[in-house]
């Protein structure tokens, strides 16, 4: 499916006060608008708004987000590289892009900007909201910022905020930033080794030690004592990420991811997941290490109508991409129901 672009003429005010003079939202939909029967998915860190591009195996026919039925749309989030007004937009008050001058943004910032696509597309409520790590935040926040919009929550590997080991993990990515030299000039190639390294860094602990034991092993040589595979695919992933993303995006919705906290302005978390009033499925990875079970057992303790699922994965925090057969079978009767 083709992106489309949502643009808002008018000034957007971020939750800091500051604000961004005009505002574009890349998104994409699937499927036939019927009026109760949309979908609305939160992407993760580094994803676009194609739904079917990122996350395999769910926008056909018979799965949880089958196009025939449902009415999918997915925002690309404000401070990205995929189409949404971020860094490497132009600045209306000088001509260029912004870079390095883009202004701090929140998950609850990324949520406005959406609703506000919500508005100009007509859906008023929808059927469910579904995130998964920061798109766990956006739905969270979407559900408190707009009561009654999501008559179903799902909530896949993520937190009600971001706790210090999150944070910590997301600074040393963004130290790698800063330690590339080309970082912090007004180029859309800049920090990119940076970029790198971060992506290196990142994929630690979207991992674990269960993937990359069961994926990086030297079969064909266990005496090797150089030139390992865990070795080559770090740096694979550390040029494939740089070769898509921008190093300023990078740093923003990191930033962005750092803020979440359902709790701030709302008397705190407990207080505030006890106002959600949509029917809520919170799903676990066995072997999440960046977002733990512990996390989704907080929501599940504390949202009044939950209920919560774990999937034994040895994929850690990045299962929610891998075991796509696991979530078709919890995530399809939870949606039908």
């Amino acid at each position: 499916m083709p992106v489309r672009y949502y643009k808002y003429d008018r000034p957007f005010v971020l939750e800091n006060g500051e604000r961004l003079p005009e505002l574009q939202i890349a998104y994409h939909t699937y499927g036939k608008f019927k009026g109760n029967n949309v979908i609305w998915v939160c992407h993760a860190l580094t994803a676009n708004s194609d739904v079917a591009d990122w996350w395999p195996r769910t926008v056909e026919q018979g799965r949880f987000l089958d196009p025939r039925r449902y009415y999918v749309v997915c925002a690309n989030v404000i401070g990205s590289h995929y189409g949404s007004t971020g860094p490497l937009s132009l600045n209306p008050a000088t001509g260029k892009p912004y870079y390095g001058s883009f202004p701090f943004i929140t998950v609850r910032d990324m949520v406005n900007a959406h609703l506000l696509l919500a508005d100009h597309l007509g859906v008023g409520s929808v059927r469910a909201v579904i995130g998964s790590s920061i798109g766990g935040f956006q739905a969270l926040e979407m559900a408190l910022e707009r009561p009654g919009f999501a008559r179903k929550l799902i909530l896949i590997a993520t937190a009600a905020r971001a706790q210090p080991w999150t944070i910590a993990a997301d600074e040393a990515q963004r130290m790698a930033l800063e330690a590339d030299t080309t970082f912090g000039t007004d180029s859309p190639d800049a920090g990119r080794r940076g970029m790198e390294a971060a992506r290196a860094i990142g994929l630690l602990t979207y991992r674990g030690s269960s993937a990359y034991n069961a994926t990086q092993q030297e079969h064909d040589d266990p005496d090797k004592t150089r030139g390992f595979r865990a070795c080559s695919y770090q740096r694979h992933q550390g040029e494939k990420l740089s070769r898509r993303f921008d190093a300023y995006s990078y740093r923003r919705i990191t930033e962005a991811f750092d803020s979440h906290n359902v709790g701030r302005g709302r008397g705190g978390v407990e207080r505030a997941l006890g106002t959600i009033g949509a029917d809520t499925l919170v799903v676990g990875i066995t072997s999440d290490i960046i977002l733990p079970v512990g996390e989704q057992l907080a929501l599940w303790r504390h949202i009044p109508h939950c209920r919560m699922e774990l999937i034994v994965s040895d994929f850690g925090h990045d299962g929610f991409l891998v075991e796509h057969a696991k979530l078709d079978a919890i995530l399809g009767p939870f949606i039908e129901s």
